[in-house]
């Protein structure tokens, strides 16, 4: 009777099925065609009859935790168990078969078997990974399986490769895995013992003396001192034996072994061979030369008595308190002294000095601080002064000179670190200038002023005097770049003639250029500030040294000068004019030079810089320009908007710089810095469109500067910076700080 058809029964079996793909069971191997697949599913992965499904891995219990794959969650975990293998030995008579220990290493994350065999010491067979780690199949008939977690327990038996392995036992973290995931550990067995190990260990164990000897430990003090020698400097008088004269010797010292090396010092043309060693590498015996002694007579160990036969099975009996041994005595470290006579086989040889490394052992482990070295021998002649000829006129004298030391002459050599020190470097100049007038009755020279240039990096000196109108002197370079000779020198003789120096020049400094005699009146503010900032090199721009002059004023005087400074200061503000404190240091008698005033009023007195003119600046710089013909003010633009990023139309000063010296941009630095401070904003910012709006003269021409202010250079236009703006001294501070040093004194 057929069944009702209900509602969701189906006949047909591909109902709501989705995979209906087919395994591939043909396959070529090795160009041969055969069947591959016998036991793979059949359509949509359904199981044939008579198939059963084969885990690939090993499968884990559910539980509490994370659902990350194996190869996470158990990544570095793995299980250790300790196993043997039995081999069997065909060609040895000592020995049947050999029971090898190993370990067996399971990696939780795929199933990874590896297994390696501690390494023994002498034992003659390869040791080391006996398995590499990878999936080891089953023995057959299940070889296309392979194993997995749930085949590892202690007290059996794993085949690997026809190799049977005995597991006895396993490490802890194998054992509370293996409890967690319900695994019911068998009890630890104990390894059966190796009979050929057992019989080397005997073997061994009989070779070993029932009395152990004495020990002697030297590797600590190698460990500790090796490569560590000292050394002394050593004196043998051998003058008593014929053809004998005295000899420098070095003496070795090494700590490692206590051994002792002499080596001669064999001087150049002295008529000896050159030996490799006076005395080679040794311990060094304090009487010698020692008697000569009978075989077996020095030994590091003594022997009281001996019964029983001799050799093996003998029997003797060693002495602990050496009775009868010879000793002899070696020279050590303290032994060594400054001073010290030490014999080196019947010769007497003087410690004389030591090196540093030398002291400062002796100095860590001794104590010792003194360390004089012996004078052994006189000391060596002075040499005769080598008389050289006087100057020929002909040539500079160092030229003269390096053609008196040597058949090929030599150009002289310069003082190539002072250059490199003082050249000039950024926005340091390493220029003094000053300004100077000639000393002569001429009413026309008089009046001629000149600046005087001072070259720190090789002493040389330049004058150029500015172009005065309706002066009758043509202006111009007036001394090229030279070393200028102190008058009053012999121009032939043999030693070198003396040059000035920036200590030569200062404030007030009379100095003599070409048999004209000059006053130097003015400096820049460049040249007192160098000379403040460098006062230990500059006596007269010291205000200690200045303030230490004035200390020798009389009582009777320093009245005199209270008396002067109320009447000059009736309102008793602190502050007088710098003429009238001038007035009032050159009247003390302390023979102050000018430039020693100045730098008192410089110290202490309230600057008051004047503004400077941008409209003035600027005309100066279209006047420099307009003379060079720069014209690239368009392509400073471009280079200033590229530098902008951010398009504000504002640069720092030091892009700007930059920017100015890249284009050449002809103008002096003391005019370049002082512009560019003027369109500075209160960030640091400069208005580059502003500045070179300003300096454009085709453009923008400023009003024509006169003939004087065109002719003078920008340094010599601008107020001065020296003392002109010096209006008033502070005189309070400066008695005050009179006082403190005539108090230390």
């Amino acid at each position: 009777m057929a069944l009702p058809v209900l509602p969701g029964n189906s006949f047909n079996k591909t109902l709501g099925k989705e995979k209906f793909h087919k395994s591939q069971h043909f396959d070529y191997s090795n160009g041969v065609p055969m069947m591959v697949g016998a036991k793979k599913p059949g359509i949509g992965g359904e199981l044939l009859l008579g198939q059963k499904t084969v885990p690939q891995n090993s499968l884990f219990p559910k539980g509490e935790g994370s659902d990350a794959p194996s190869w996470v969650a158990f990544d570095r975990q793995v299980l250790c168990f300790d196993a043997y293998f039995q081999e069997a030995v065909t060609q040895s008579r000592e020995e049947t078969n050999r029971i090898r220990k190993c370990k067996i290493y399971f990696y939780l994350e795929d199933d990874t078997i590896q297994v390696v065999e501690p390494e023994l010491k002498n034992s003659g067979i390869p040791q080391g990974t006996l398995i590499r780690r990878h999936r080891i199949p089953l023995p057959a008939p299940s070889d296309d399986q392979f194993y997995n977690l749930h085949h590892f327990n202690i007290n059996q038996d794993v085949v690997f490769y026809s190799r049977t392995f005995r597991i006895t036992d396993c490490d802890t973290f194998t054992r509370h895995f293996l409890r967690k995931i319900g695994v019911r550990i068998n009890p630890p067995a104990a390894a059966p013992e190796d009979p050929y190990t057992k019989l080397r260990q005997e073997l061994e164990d009989s070779m070993k003396p029932l009395r152990p000897y004495e020990r002697q430990d030297t590797l600590k003090q190698f460990l500790e001192h090796d490569r560590d020698v000292l050394r002394f400097y050593c004196y043998w008088d051998d003058t008593q034996s014929m053809f004998g004269d005295p000899r420098e010797l070095i003496l070795h010292y090494f700590l490692a072994d206590d051994t002792i090396e002499i080596r001669e010092v064999v001087y150049p043309n002295s008529g000896r061979d050159a030996a490799p060693k006076f005395l080679n590498r040794s311990k060094l015996p304090k009487q010698a030369p020692s008697p000569k002694r009978q075989p077996g007579e020095i030994t590091e160990r003594t022997i009281l008595n001996v019964f029983g036969p001799m050799g093996l099975g003998g029997r003797y009996i060693l002495d602990n308190l050496k009775t009868g041994a010879v000793q002899e005595e070696f020279y050590k470290d303290c032994d060594l002294t400054i001073g010290g006579v030490i014999n080196v086989w019947g010769r007497k040889v003087m410690i004389c000095d030591c090196d540093n490394f030398t002291k400062e052992y002796y100095r860590s482990k001794y104590g010792i601080e003194d360390f004089t070295p012996v004078q052994y021998k006189a000391p060596p002649p002075a040499k005769a002064a080598k008389q050289m000829p006087p100057y020929t006129g002909f040539g500079s004298e160092e030229d003269s000179l390096c053609s008196c030391q040597g058949l090929l002459p030599k150009p002289p050599q310069k003082d190539f670190r002072k250059l490199m020190e003082k050249d000039r470097h950024g926005l340091e100049s390493n220029i003094l200038r000053f300004v100077g007038k000639m000393l002569t009755d001429n009413t026309i020279d008089k009046d001629r002023t000149f600046i005087i240039s001072f070259y720190l990096s090789d002493d040389t000196i330049t004058m150029f005097e500015p172009t005065q109108r309706n002066s009758g002197v043509i202006g111009g370079k007036f001394l090229e770049r030279s070393r200028v000779k102190k008058p009053g020198q012999e121009l032939f003789k043999s030693e070198m003639s003396e040059y000035y120096k920036a200590q030569d020049l200062y404030v007030g400094a009379k100095i003599i250029i070409s048999n004209q005699p000059f006053q130097l009146v003015d400096a820049d503010d460049y040249a007192f500030n160098y000379m403040e900032q460098h006062a230990e090199e500059f006596p007269r721009a010291n205000i200690g040294t200045i303030l230490s002059k004035l200390r020798s004023i009389s009582e009777d005087k320093q009245k005199e000068i209270k008396r002067f400074l109320a009447q000059s200061d009736p309102g008793n503000t602190g502050l007088i004019p710098y003429e009238s404190f001038r007035s009032l240091l050159a009247d003390t008698g302390c023979q102050l030079s000018e430039h020693e005033i100045m730098m008192l009023g410089r110290t202490y007195s309230l600057r008051e810089q004047p503004e400077l003119n941008v409209g003035f600046m600027l005309a100066v710089a279209q006047d420099h320009l307009r003379k060079k013909h720069f014209e690239s003010f368009s392509a400073m633009l471009r280079a200033f908007t590229h530098e902008d990023r951010d398009r504000t139309g504002h640069l720092s000063t030091k892009e700007a710089r930059i920017i100015c010296k890249a284009f050449r941009l002809p103008l002096a630095d003391d005019l370049l810095r002082a512009l560019l401070q003027k369109f500075e904003n209160e960030s640091g910012n400069m208005d580059y469109n502003a500045f070179l709006s300003g300096i454009n003269w085709r453009e923008n021409p400023s009003l024509p500067l006169l003939p004087d202010e065109a002719l003078k250079p920008f340094c010599l236009a601008l107020p001065k910076p020296t003392l002109e703006g010096h209006t008033m001294v502070e005189y309070s501070a400066f008695m005050k700080e009179l006082s403190r040093y005539t108090e230390e004194e």
